[in-house]
């Protein structure tokens, strides 16, 4: 069983910067696709970054410049750098990760397959 602790988030004003980290138990974690999630009141969750078992990055165009995904193997930990929030960057963000390892690389900042999920960490951007 995986399980994965999202921590990091808080409340700033636009332009400032926040490091989201994802602690993760269990094993292989370091092979699979790991990524981040956010979901808006009123909006569907959406894909933002992720990160595969060989350091291949994918991010959504909305935060592509901005935030940097990384993955600390030894530590099982995976963080999201995020620089120059937006008011539109609110909303909870979610870690998540497979329960097997898929050879397909993450597109559009989201893996092909999304088993296990974290509690979620709020992030609230204002103007």
């Amino acid at each position: 069983q995986v399980q994965l602790v999202e921590s990091g988030g808080g409340s700033v004003q636009a332009g400032g910067s926040l490091r989201l980290s994802c602690a993760a138990s269990g094993n292989g974690i370091s092979t699979y696709c790991m990524g981040w999630f956010r979901q808006a009141p009123g909006k569907e969750r959406e894909g933002v970054a992720a990160i595969d078992g060989r350091g291949y990055t994918s991010y959504a165009d909305s935060v592509k410049g901005r935030f940097t995904i990384s993955k600390d193997r030894l530590k099982n930990t995976l963080y999201l750098q995020m620089n120059d929030l937006k008011p539109e960057d609110t909303g909870m963000y979610f870690c998540a990760t497979q329960s097997a390892y898929v050879a397909i690389r993450p597109v559009g900042g989201t893996c092909l397959r999304n088993d296990y999920w974290g509690q979620g960490t709020q992030v609230t951007v204002s103007s």
